[in-house]
This record gives C-alpha cells, structure tokens and sequence, in this order.
C-alpha cells in the first residue's frame, strides 16, 4: 500500500492513473467495495466551509487530486503527488476497461436529456460496453435509499455519479455501500462533456493547470466570481500553510 499524504489535513493517495485504474479492476475482481472521491483547488476550499462535504471525502477509500493545482501544491508543500488523475480521464479509461473486462457499469446523474444524449455517445464510443442501468440526478433525499436499491438490483459493478459537490460525496457516504457496486466514483460534469453540453478545455490548458479558466469563458456569469474567489482562497490557505511549515530563523537556531 503507498502511504497516503496530507495536504491542508486532508489525506490523499500519491498514485498515477494507471495504478488507480488498477486498484478499481482489482477492487471488483475480488468483491471489495471502492469509493473514489477527488478533489481540486475549489473543492478543497469548500471542505474548510462544508463539514459534511469534508467527512464525505475523508470516508473515501481513494482520494486524487483532480486539480493540477493540488499536483503544484503538493510539491510546494513537502507532499508530492506523482501526478493529476483527473476524473473525467478516469471515468473514460475505466469505461474502456469495463467494457474490455465484460463488466456491468450504473449511471446516475445529469438532467434526463443530457443522460440519454451521454448514454447515446457512450454506446457509440463502447460499444461492448454493459450498461446495467441508469437514473437523472434530479431526486428529493427521500428517494436516495430506492435509487440506492435500485442500482443494487441492476447488479452493476461499477458506478457513476454525474452529480455536483456536495451531493455526490454525500449520497457516496450515505448510499455507496448499498448500491452493491464495486467502483463508485463522482465525476461531477463529466456527463455534461461526454454529452457534448460543454467543452472540456484543451490539454494544454489542462498541462498549465487553468481548466478553471476555460470553464469560466464558457461560462462568465454563472462560474466566473466563483472560480476566481475559491482560486485566490486556495493560493492564501497554500500560503498560509507554507508559512506554518517553514520553521523561523530563530527556531532553526535553537535546532543547532
């Protein structure tokens, strides 16, 4: 097992892509449950405001970091992440993966008619791919324990929720085990893009850590203010943080 690191006290697994694609087959192989939670700079702002969020995401068996600023972050503060697993980038490697496997997969998310044009685009793109059953995201949290036993009874071994923070991580630590899937991981928007309702940015975009930024062009007045007030939120906790870690003159004389 890799040793997780802490950053901003949340405790987060340092692997690549590749070792967390191998983890999920392996978690569904041997009937062990696996709750994927990932987080970026905005989500880990909002885990200091939102209580429950921040329990939903420490209940996780897996934490990422899906932000290339948590990847910088790390560094900066003495816990290196070998590098970004975005969750869109998961979502898609682990589709291609079930399908290869003959593994039966769950949607839950989105607006009815965003699934259905997703599920169109899914079948096209995997077309192999079993797909045990799907439901819109739009429910009271009354109906959560039904939709729960529903996905139960699809049997399916791995599940996606195209949900937005908090509600994925909430219906994840609430339901997850319930559900009888495997692999349960949130992908927030990833429906959206899949469906072709918004773009996802350009890699190089991605590579310079300002996916964020594409996003808000798309859409100014509805993601701009928040973007850019959780962004400077999150250089001041990292500051911050650098502040405590780095140990004063004196102190270091003391040390001698």
């Amino acid at each position: 097992m890799t040793e997780r690191q802490s950053l901003f006290g949340v405790e987060l697994d340092p692997l690549t892509m590749d070792q967390t694609v191998q983890r999920c087959l392996e978690a569904v192989r041997d009937g062990r449950q696996l709750e994927i939670g990932v987080v970026n700079a905005a989500k880990l702002v909002n885990m200091r405001r939102d209580p429950r969020l921040a329990e939903a995401v420490a209940g996780c068996d897996l934490v990422l970091a899906d932000g290339q600023a948590v990847v910088w972050a790390g560094r900066v503060l003495r816990a290196p992440l070998p590098e970004r697993v975005a969750g869109i980038d998961l979502f898609l490697r682990l589709l291609a993966e079930a399908e290869s496997a003959g593994m039966s997969v769950y949607f839950l998310g989105a607006k009815e008619e965003v699934l259905e044009r997703m599920l169109r685009q899914v079948a096209d793109r995997f077309p192999g791919l079993k797909v045990a059953g799907s439901r819109n995201g739009y429910f009271e949290d009354a109906q959560q324990e039904a939709i729960a036993g529903a996905i139960a009874d699809s049997g399916a071994q791995m599940l996606f929720l195209g949900m937005t923070s908090p509600k994925k991580e909430i219906f994840t630590a609430a339901y997850g085990e319930s559900t009888g899937a495997r692999v349960v991981h949130g992908v927030g928007g990833s429906f959206d893009i899949l469906a072709g309702v918004t773009k996802r940015a350009p890699e190089r975009w991605q590579r310079w850590g300002v996916e964020w930024l594409y996003r808000a062009l798309q859409e100014p007045r509805r993601l701009g203010r928040r973007y850019l007030t959780t962004n400077a939120a999150f250089v001041l906790m990292t500051a911050r943080e650098l502040i405590r870690l780095t140990p004063s003159p004196a102190s270091a004389n003391r040390s001698h």
